[in-house]
């Protein structure tokens, strides 16, 4: 049997060139289906610095990596409110499958591996912000348990324009049966060091 687990990338460049190559690919694949979501180049700089706080994680299957999700307790400024964010949270985003692995339910499994984890680190909420104009992204997300709590248009992105990711969802956390063999430090129960430990995965794309 092929073991599926989810990791932390630990070798560099090796898993960085796949990890930007999914951007790319989901950004063409994106550009396909009628949305501009992700059209500019992701800075390999600011992947290295969510690698290195520890919040991204790789699903691998056999040697080959099926898909990656951030699992951060930090979250976007400017979409959530002072009480929401004194709620414990963990923030999920950069969701992306392979395409080799599209269709399995890949997506849907990293979803409830984060739900299992969050509620492992003691969190109430896992919590999103999806691009505004992507409605089968939103509805994919509504699918897969999350509520929308509001859209937010206000405001203005870091890197300038008006904001185009806000689109704000939730679901409970719980104990979840996702599959994945889990090769990450166990994580802290304390709302303090949420989202600290990485874990095991596979690679795949399109992002979901």
């Amino acid at each position: 049997m092929i073991r599926t687990s989810i990791r932390p990338p630990v070798d560099l460049p090796a898993d960085l060139a796949p990890l930007l190559a999914f951007r790319e690919v989901a950004a063409t694949w994106l550009s396909r289906v009628g949305t501009d979501q992700w059209q500019r180049p992701y800075p390999a700089d600011k992947l290295l610095a969510t690698i290195d706080a520890g919040v991204v994680f790789m699903v691998r299957e056999g040697n080959a990596t099926a898909a990656t999700i951030t699992l951060t307790p930090e979250a976007e400024e400017g979409l959530w409110t002072e009480d929401e964010l004194r709620e414990p949270s963990l923030f999920i985003n950069k969701l992306t499958v392979a395409g080799t692995h599209a269709g399995q339910n890949v997506g849907g499994r990293l979803l409830d591996w984060a739900s299992d984890r969050a509620f492992r680190t003691g969190a109430t909420w896992l919590r999103l912000d999806a691009w505004t104009t992507n409605t089968a992204l939103q509805a994919y997300y509504l699918r897969h348990g999350f509520e929308h709590v509001r859209t937010v248009r206000q405001g203005v992105a870091v890197n300038g324009g008006p904001r185009v990711s806000g689109w704000l969802a939730q679901r409970i956390t719980r104990p979840e049966g996702h599959g994945f063999m889990d090769d990450s430090a166990r994580p802290k129960r304390d709302p303090a060091q949420l989202g600290v430990a990485p874990v095991d995965g596979e690679r795949r794309t399109p992002w979901r």
